[in-house]
C-alpha cells in the first residue's frame, strides 16, 4: 500500500525549508518544494486579472497545473505559434527551448503550480521582492528584470 504522508505535508517540512513568498512583475510566487540537490521545485503562481509575463525561453522544461481560473498560455511550437486556454484541472507541459508566456484575460485571478528547474527557482528568490508592488511594474523594473534573467538562463523576448 503507498503511503499518503506526503499528501498532508505543509511547504518546506520534508526539507526544512519554510514557505516563503515572493512578487515578480506583479505575480505572487510561492515556493511549496524545493529537494536540495535536485533540480525539482513546486511554486504556486497567482496571476492578478489582466496581468501576463513576457514571452521568453529557458533550457528547463516546466510544467503547470491550473489550479483555479484560466489561464491563456502561448507558445511558440515546430508548427508556429499555440494558444491554450487551459482551466482547473489542465495540465500544460512547456519542452526546454519553448518560447512562452501568459496571460490572465480573466476577470479573477488565476492560480497555478510550475515545476521548475534550479535556475528558474534561484531567480525568483534572488529578484522578486517580498512586499507586494502597489503599482503595475514600471519600464526600469522590467529592464532590470530582464537584464538579471539573462543571469539565470532566462531569455525575455517581449516585456
Amino acid at each position: 500500500m503507498m503511503s499518503n504522508s506526503f499528501v498532508n505535508v505543509h511547504a518546506g517540512e520534508e526539507t526544512g525549508d519554510e514557505a516563503k513568498r515572493y512578487f515578480v512583475l506583479g505575480e505572487r510566487i510561492e515556493r511549496r518544494l524545493r529537494i536540495r540537490g535536485n533540480w525539482l521545485n513546486l511554486f504556486d503562481v497567482t496571476v492578478p486579472s489582466g496581468s501576463r509575463t513576457p514571452r521568453h525561453a529557458h533550457a528547463s522544461p516546466e510544467v503547470f497545473r491550473i489550479l483555479e481560473g484560466c489561464l491563456t498560455i502561448w507558445r511558440l511550437t515546430d508548427n508556429g505559434p499555440e494558444e491554450i486556454e487551459a482551466g482547473a484541472g489542465d495540465i500544460v507541459a512547456i519542452p526546454p527551448f519553448m518560447v512562452h508566456g501568459y496571460s490572465n484575460r480573466g476577470t479573477a485571478p488565476a492560480i497555478f503550480s510550475a515545476v521548475v528547474d534550479r535556475d528558474m527557482a534561484e531567480f525568483i528568490e534572488a529578484e522578486g521582492v517580498t512586499e507586494p508592488p502597489k503599482a503595475s511594474p514600471s519600464a526600469e523594473t522590467i529592464a532590470r528584470m530582464t537584464a538579471a534573467a539573462n543571469a539565470y538562463g532566462i531569455t525575455i523576448l517581449a516585456a
